[in-house]
């Protein structure tokens, strides 16, 4: 029986037949694995999604975490489900082997993860920033802090959070008003309060290691006073059990639209609720040093936005899946061309085959972008030379923004057509069309919106280093162009090889203005447009990997590719008149206009 929630025999194709995962064994790193042990991991990793995560998706969404101003109540079935992910391993499937991890390349962790996702996507947000937060420790932490607070969560003990935004100054960072007053024992007490805070509180674990920005008093203002802290729900006591209550505070508890299965909370730090040690502040303790603490909260920030275009990928996937299997067995209508006869799948009307291909276009390219995002992480941290492991660091940085929002756009969008292509059923809560939708949605909030990724990659990523994270994309991509001519595939070359060359042109006249306010003030239009040419890419990667190969599989590939590249890769002609016009209508309309 097919899943319904990815395609293995895809992820099959991406990670063996185009990215080439089984080469990367030859690295000491990952020398201990091979396909079969990656093979093994996907196999449990579906398993445990479609047996554990995907059963109580629905339940979760119609019981939300309710907080009856002492705890959090959730259905039981999220903790179930979380204990069996804990006992797979998968939460440290990347991670050092010193601290239980597998060693895996993160190529097969992120695909591993993607059946989490699609199976589940509120209950899988636990281990997806308790993995995030475990990472930024382990790059940036101490190694008491790693041994503190890294080991349980590899373990499933404790769980993470990420605790930036606050309720007076949302995505502006600068504003943050939370404090961090030195003691001097060497740990700080923290005082002020977070928004938006997935995972804040809840029993479903021992612990819960908040990982917060504040700012020491006397630092310098804006974001170069921000530091970070461990703020634990409880403060480490004798022998690795937990002691004390810290001084963190459930204000309240948010409810979505979507990822209802994951509590989003507010959180009060240092109210005197609880007073650690006999006084009131919730005891911080420092991550690297004062001052640098959004430089490294960006370790996880950047994990966390191409794990949120996994987020957005997954769920497209399995709508589109879902879309696929009712448009397979529903019959209605007849072809144009026959007068009578018993009413036909739905799938035979042109209509619904476009709907399904722009679904699957959209899918899995956005997956195939995001593994390929991981496989640039393998090679930043195994690639053979310096210069290797750099030029890898540098794409995957300029990709970042893209990897984020591309997905949340496209894959919504995918959703979309999931629910037209059900008709009035895809609007009810008998068919799981609805509630991807509406998870899917929140994905172009977290970790940022489009208009601040779309800052992100025309104001700091195409100039940076002198644009050198631009060229490196082009060349990257012209090097697909000449390997698809050399395969046969001229025209999708060609229309991806001009739109090469518009971006680069493009990018040119926008910084050329001597204006900043004009460059960017579309920086969203410029950020789709380059993110559809970066998908265009992708699939054009996918269409060199099947050349010259047969069967269903690979024609359904090419059919999708053809689809992007006559119906979407055209969308950017006109954005990119826009952008090079210099357009200054967003830029001078006045409040008082409206």
């Amino acid at each position: 029986m097919r899943s319904l929630l990815l395609s293995r025999r895809d992820l099959d194709f991406l990670l063996h037949e185009w990215l080439d995962v089984g080469a990367l064994t030859a690295r000491e790193r990952f020398a201990e694995h091979s396909r079969e042990t990656f093979d093994a991991v996907l196999d449990l990793s579906e398993q445990v999604a479609t047996e554990q995560f995907a059963p109580h998706n629905r339940t979760a969404d119609l019981h939300e975490p309710e907080f009856d101003g002492e705890r959090v109540h959730m259905i039981p079935e999220v903790g179930k489900a979380l204990e069996a992910f804990a006992a797979t391993g998968i939460t440290a499937a990347g991670m050092d082997e010193s601290v239980g991890g597998m060693q895996l390349p993160q190529t097969v962790a992120q695909a591993c993860f993607l059946w989490f996702q699609a199976a589940n996507v509120g209950t899988s947000a636990y281990p997806f920033l308790t993995i995030a937060n475990a990472n930024l420790l382990l790059a940036h932490g101490t190694p008491e802090q790693v041994e503190t607070w890294v080991g349980p969560m590899v373990e499933g003990r404790y769980f993470g959070t990420m605790c930036l935004s606050e309720p007076q100054a949302g995505s502006s960072l600068a504003d943050i008003t939370t404090r961090a007053e030195p003691r001097d024992d060497g740990t700080y007490r923290l005082s002020g309060n977070k928004m938006w805070i997935s995972g804040g509180d809840h029993d479903l674990s021992e612990n819960i290691v908040h990982l917060v920005l504040a700012k020491v008093p006397g630092g310098p203002a804006g974001v170069k006073g921000i530091s970070l802290f461990i703020v634990p729900k409880f403060l480490p006591g004798e022998d690795g059990a937990d002691g004390q209550r810290n001084d963190v505070s459930l204000a309240g508890v948010n409810h979505k639209m979507g990822f209802r299965g994951t509590v989003n909370t507010l959180l009060n730090f240092g109210e005197g609720r609880h007073t650690p040690g006999g006084e009131a502040g919730a005891v911080g303790y420092l991550v690297g040093e004062e001052g640098r603490g959004l430089a490294l909260m960006f370790h996880m920030m950047n994990e966390a936005r191409v794990g949120v275009g996994g987020n957005a990928a997954a769920l497209g996937y399995t709508g589109y899946l879902h879309a696929l299997d009712y448009a397979r067995t529903r019959t209605q209508g007849r072809p144009p061309t026959a007068k009578s006869g018993p009413p036909v799948p739905i799938i035979e009307h042109p209509d619904v085959a476009r709907m399904l291909l722009a679904q699957k276009s959209y899918a899995e390219g956005a997956v195939a972008l995001i593994l390929y995002c991981a496989r640039l992480l393998d090679d930043e941290r195994t690639g053979a030379t310096e210069d290797d492991r750099a030029r890898a660091h540098l794409l995957l940085d300029t990709l970042t923004p893209i990897a984020k929002s591309w997905p949340s756009q496209w894959c919504l969008a995918a959703n979309d057509l999931a629910i037209q292509v059900h008709g009035g059923y895809g609007y009810t809560r008998e068919y799981a069309v609805e509630q991807f939708w509406r998870d899917n949605r929140l994905n172009m909030i977290h970790e940022g919106t489009h208009g601040i990724q779309g800052l992100d990659l025309l104001g700091r990523k195409v100039v940076l280093h002198d644009g050198a994270g631009l060229r490196l994309l082009l060349e990257t991509v012209t090097r697909t162009v000449d390997a698809a001519r050399a395969a046969g595939l001229d025209d999708h070359a060609d229309a991806l090889a001009a739109a090469v060359a518009r971006t680069g042109e493009v990018t040119a006249a926008l910084w050329a203005a001597g204006d900043p306010a004009v460059s960017l003030a579309n920086s969203s239009i410029y950020l789709e447009a380059v993110g559809h040419v970066v998908v265009a890419w992708m699939w054009l990667e996918q269409l060199v990997a099947a050349a010259g190969r047969e069967g269903d599989f690979y024609d359904g590939k090419r059919a999708a590719a053809g689809y992007f590249f006559r119906h979407e890769l055209p969308r950017t002609g006109p954005q990119f008149a826009l952008l090079e016009s210099l357009d200054r209508t967003t830029l001078d309309v006045r409040p008082e206009w409206f």
